[in-house]
């Protein structure tokens, strides 16, 4: 059984990714991995506090692999932080990293030169899944989650912190992908088949910067 880590965003793709290595016999997840934004304490784009993502975690099982990221954080910045938490995970008897991408090749492409000189394999359990039926499955096995970020250029802002359900994908305007794979939104998950228990959380204060909208999850 192959020890992997999973890129953990805290949204509902990577909670999806947990849920699907945890039936396949050949991987065994050790732990989320979570870049957080140092000066908000805050997951980066999906703008989800610290606190919830540990909470997240300690219902997964799981430990939290966490890579602070200074702000204003440049790409070389970045890249040589992750360096370091993928040689901690080398060192630690890891073998690969998982990814909850699922149709952008030159995002693929990308974490796969990330990952070349590592020692890491890449793994990408729902690529190439379709969109529409996979987020009807999400919802169907009792996954919910709360859109925390919405991309105005792409979505209207009233969809910030609205549930990710039946409803929502029905009402989202042609053209937007129903997982919001091209960044039209981001989530946070609170309740699923991969989580032991459900968070009981809130909707606080929506909060504009620049194009994008930001739903504040807390927890209750």
């Amino acid at each position: 059984m192959k020890r992997i880590l999973l890129s953990w965003s805290s949204g509902k793709d990577s909670a999806w990714s947990l849920h699907v290595l945890r039936q396949r016999a050949e991987y065994e997840v050790c732990g989320l991995l979570t870049t957080f934004n140092e000066a908000a304490n805050r997951v980066a784009m999906h703008g989800v506090r610290r606190e919830l993502v540990e909470r997240q975690a300690a219902a997964a099982g799981l430990p939290l692999w966490k890579v602070p990221l200074p702000w204003p954080c440049s790409n070389e910045q970045y890249e040589s932080l992750m360096a370091g938490a993928c040689a901690k995970a080398v060192a630690e008897g890891i073998e690969g990293v998982a990814f909850g991408d699922l149709f952008l090749e030159d995002v693929r492409a990308y974490r796969e030169k990330q990952m070349e000189s590592t020692g890491l394999q890449p793994i990408f359990p729902v690529w190439g899944l379709p969109t529409r039926s996979l987020a009807e499955e999400m919802i169907a096995s009792g996954m919910r989650a709360r859109l925390t970020c919405v991309d105005t250029g792409k979505l209207d802002a009233s969809f910030a912190g609205r549930e990710f359900d039946a409803a929502m994908l029905s009402d989202l305007p042609q053209g937007v992908d129903p997982c919001g794979e091209r960044g039209e939104f981001h989530s946070f998950v609170y309740a699923g088949p991969m989580l032991g228990a459900a968070l009981p959380i809130s909707v606080g204060e929506t909060v504009v910067r620049d194009q994008f909208v930001f739903a504040d999850v807390i927890s209750k």
